[in-house]
């Protein structure tokens, strides 16, 4: 492919040519102290952008403008069904965009610019349009009390609930608009004002969601948008005292550090953090489905995915045979631009991160791992990691038990449901799992026994915005997605009249 066919849009040229500036109320701003943050393609590690490096200072003035907008702005007196019809237009405004928001999220992330479109872009619009319907939709309830101390008393009582106020939203680089959206739509729903911090790794595409948040209406100060370090804006957001709830997509270790700062204001918070799922292979599953499933479950996205099938677990009768076809898939798969259309992986996004999924595989190997294909960075420029899969590994190893967020599968064999319940759950972490069979009876018997926020049967990493997504254990505390998110967002307010 030529590299003019590789070459962004005049659209999305323009775009990462202007000088970037963040958003606070309706003024588009330089950081306070003028400092900058670097943005590169992951593809080849040249620069395309810089953005302003936010401080707390910076911080500090997003949330007295969120404030302002939540307290006293005409924000805080609309209609529920306003509040709907802006979701609506900002939503198709991202619709409108999504050709140009896909490439700036291919240049920024190194994702391939199909995957952003339909899929990440696609399910953004999706979330956006499901959660407008419920800013109608916010109810409380009346209830018949009976106060047994005032036994002759009449009263009326009922709850309401209310948007709790100023949200701090903070995102992780590997889905940055989609968990951008995430945030902001049950945010806006409800009516609560947003502090949003992007990644500094992908900074570009929330603030062209900023831009398209006032075009849709939004009045100033309702969405803010801050971009700079997590050290040093993320630690000021998360420890505001005049935010009223934090929601972070993103490690563990940086979520307990998010929950602890909550926790020192009593700050609302939800926390969408690490996985190392499993993908359970049962002795009757249909096996090239279940390898090109396995396969696609850790792959997809450069295995940079929250809830990627990156433990898999296979029948020993079927193990040879489904890591055979697993390695063969991932030895002919093409590693390539975002851009490029017919790349099946692009790069990982910085780095660093190319640096952390290596130190792993080398981990693997001094640890007695055999590696059936891939097993390191790919050749070339850009932070490229060749697709790769683990064997005879230890239970207790570093590839087993701790996230790498990258493209490393590590597979082992069971002898029965009991031991293959058993390895799955021993893990701190609980985001999702996946069991391939055609037995339902037995899939439904499996079911409850998995520890984790989701468990999909012969599929992986499918996603409905009407379905709750999150994790137990060390995956987090609440949910997104789904009716369940709305309670998140809001306060219960009880009311007692004597009448």
């Amino acid at each position: 492919m030529s590299e003019s066919q590789l070459s962004p849009s005049a659209e999305a040229q323009a775009f990462l040519q202007r000088q970037q500036k963040f958003l606070i109320g309706e003024h588009w701003l330089d950081a306070e102290d003028g400092r900058t943050i670097t943005v590169v393609n992951p593809a080849d590690g040249e620069q395309i952008a810089s953005v302003p490096s936010g401080s707390k200072a910076d911080i500090d003035k997003a949330v007295a403008a969120a404030r302002q907008a939540f307290d006293d702005s005409e924000w805080s007196r609309i209609k529920p069904v306003a509040r709907q019809k802006l979701l609506l237009d900002f939503a198709d405004l991202i619709e409108k965009n999504a050709p140009l928001l896909a490439e700036i999220e291919a240049l920024d992330n190194g994702k391939s610019v199909v995957i952003a479109e339909h899929v990440d872009i696609r399910l953004a619009i999706d979330f956006l349009r499901y959660m407008a319907g419920f800013a109608t939709k916010i109810e409380g309830r009346t209830v018949d009390v009976s106060v047994p101390f005032m036994p002759d008393a009449q009263w009326h009582g009922y709850t309401r609930r209310e948007a709790v106020g100023v949200v701090g939203a903070i995102v992780a680089w590997n889905f940055p608009l989609l968990l951008a959206c995430w945030k902001l739509g049950p945010a806006l729903a409800t009516g609560c004002t947003v502090v949003l911090k992007p990644a500094e790794d992908t900074p570009l595409t929330a603030l062209k969601l900023a831009e398209l948040a006032l075009e849709a209406g939004y009045p100033a100060g309702v969405v803010n948008v801050v971009t700079g370090l997590g050290h040093e804006a993320g630690a000021a957001l998360s420890s505001h005292p005049d935010v009223d709830k934090l929601t972070f997509t993103g490690s563990t270790d940086v979520g307990k550090l998010i929950g602890k700062a909550a926790m020192d204001t009593m700050t609302r918070v939800t926390l969408e953090l690490g996985g190392k799922s499993p993908t359970i292979v049962l002795e009757d599953a249909d096996l090239p489905t279940a390898a090109a499933g396995a396969a696609n479950a850790i792959f997809f996205n450069q295995g940079q995915v929250c809830c990627a099938g990156s433990r898999l677990y296979v029948h020993k009768k079927h193990f040879d045979n489904v890591v055979a076809d697993i390695s063969d898939i991932a030895a002919n798969m093409t590693l390539g631009a975002g851009l490029d259309p017919t790349a099946q992986m692009g790069p990982l996004v910085s780095a660093k991160q190319q640096e952390r999924v290596c130190g792993y595989i080398e981990q693997g190997r001094a640890s007695g791992a055999t590696i059936t294909t891939g097993g390191g960075a790919a050749d070339g420029p850009g932070f490229f990691v060749k697709p790769t899969v683990m064997v005879d590994v230890n239970h207790n190893a570093s590839v087993v038990q701790e996230e790498i967020f990258g493209p490393v599968l590590v597979a082992m064999p069971f002898d029965d449901i009991d031991e293959a319940v058993r390895i799955a759950n021993d893990s701190q972490y609980g985001l999702g799992a996946s069991i391939w069979s055609n037995n339902l009876s037995q899939v439904h018997r499996m079911i409850p026994r998995i520890k984790s926020g989701s468990v999909w049967v012969n599929c992986h990493t499918a996603l409905d915005p009407s379905l709750p997504f999150g994790g137990y254990k060390q995956s987090g505390l609440g949910r997104e997605m789904g009716s369940d998110v709305i309670e998140h967002y809001t306060e219960v307010k009880t009311v007692l009249m004597s009448i």
